[in-house]
């Protein structure tokens, strides 16, 4: 009985499995922090998110024709650096995306049934788990729904957001100066150079997504064609939107006042005098948060399966469904561990390392496709540089406390590796 998984993702699917990841990941809750950080340069902060997002993109995209099988930058650490860096990539991946995991799906709890968070963060786990059970072409049919919701809403809110007379194109802020209020006085929005990269790294995180497109390598059709083509055409499209999104609610509400919203878009609604958009915007945070959410256990489970083929998990969770073709067993103990934490736990503002476990996890990646740049083209080494120095700039910008704990978190991954080889 073979133990390989089923190629049927095509271009499209999986350039949809991407949309669902990042835009579910930042788009309703990143702009607030990263606006606090950046004040006015909120928008060039978003640049060099996307500018790092993309060398990275495209490093992880060469990587995947080489290495076309679930894991991601697992395998990529392995295979290029060494058994350690692949466990290190792995170990950041699985810990930081869990608690993920559980926050998205405590989101999820929140905007549908505040009073019953955790039940209903218990359920939408339950459900996904179902869902990615039955194959991985359920799960890409489940988000083409999702990404269409969440594209809507967001569209409506950038319509209604720039057609009102709240809107003001003096709010965006494109200098590095202190921006204007409303009322003619001034804000607290000026930007200086570590403001804009610490609201880069806040936004780096939004983009990660699309790393699912190559964790499942191992599902896609054709992967030398197929992922180079999906994950810059991902990370395009989000762009894009993340860029309208932005300028529409910096228009109408300022940095300032962005920086202090715990529910931005909501907030930029109601000031554009569109107060019955507010419930939509709910409905579309919670499918974005879904996306997300389903999106995470996908990708986690195969890095799961890649890791217990080599032994770094338990071997049982290698095991391929003999119909459905996907890592049941990985899937299953996903599912349980983030219930659990949804549960028992509100891990919402605990995972601060996350962002820097993304950016480390990426740092490995650029670092595998410098070795492969060696005998390829000039263009790989670049890329693969610039966001190799990005990622390490941008991962000791974030808050302090981020920092601590996502080192600490790559220590004691560390620690373990060395135990275990001993």
């Amino acid at each position: 009985m073979t133990q390989e998984l089923r190629r049927t993702l095509g271009v499209f699917d999986a350039v949809v499995v991407g949309l669902g990841a990042m835009l579910g990941a930042g788009v309703f809750v990143a702009l607030g922090p990263a606006a606090g950080a950046a004040g006015s340069g909120l928008l060039w902060g978003l640049a060099v998110a996307a500018l790092v997002a993309y060398c990275n993109a495209m490093s992880s995209a060469r990587l995947a024709v080489d290495y076309p099988a679930s894991g991601g930058t697992y395998v990529y650490g392995r295979e290029r650096l060494g058994q350690f860096w692949g466990w290190l990539a792995g170990w950041a991946f699985v810990v930081g995306k869990t608690a993920s995991c559980a926050a998205m799906a405590l989101t999820v709890g929140a905007y549908v049934w505040p009073g019953q968070a955790h039940a209903v963060a218990v359920a939408a786990v339950v459900v996904l788990t179902a869902v990615n059970y039955g194959g991985v072409q359920k799960s890409a049919t489940l988000t083409r729904v999702i990404v269409a919701v969440v594209l809507g809403v967001l569209s409506a809110v950038v319509v209604v957001s720039l057609g009102s007379d709240a809107a003001d194109a003096g709010r965006l802020g494109l200098g590095l100066g202190t921006e204007a209020g409303s009322e003619g006085g001034s804000v607290a929005g000026s930007a200086s150079a570590h403001g804009v990269l610490q609201a880069a790294g806040l936004l780096f995180f939004a983009f990660a997504g699309y790393a699912r497109i190559t964790t499942l390598g191992e599902e896609v059709r054709d992967p030398a064609r197929t992922i180079p083509r999906a994950v810059p055409l991902a990370l395009g499209l989000v762009l894009a939107v993340y860029a309208c999104v932005a300028v529409a609610v910096l228009s109408v509400l300022g940095a300032g006042e962005l920086g202090r919203s715990a529910a931005p878009l909501a907030d930029a609604v109601r000031a554009a005098g569109a107060s019955w958009l507010v419930p939509v915007v709910r409905v579309g945070a919670a499918a974005a948060a879904l996306g997300a959410l389903l999106a995470l256990i996908l990708g986690i489970s195969r890095t799961t399966l890649a890791m217990a083929r080599d032994g770094h998990l338990p071997r049982a969770l290698a095991a391929v469904h003999p119909r459905f073709r996907v890592p049941h067993r990985a899937e299953l103990a996903v599912g349980a561990v983030v219930a659990v934490l949804a549960a028992t736990a509100d891990v919402r503002g605990a995972i601060g390392f996350s962002s820097f476990g993304v950016l480390a996890y990426y740092a490995i990646a650029n670092a595998s496709a410098w070795t492969v740049g060696a005998a390829g083209s000039r263009g790989v080494r670049i890329r693969a540089a610039v966001g190799l120095v990005g990622c390490v700039v941008l991962a000791f910008a974030l808050p302090v406390p981020s920092v601590v704990t996502g080192a600490a978190v790559l220590l004691l991954g560390a620690a373990l590796y060395a135990v275990r080889r001993r």
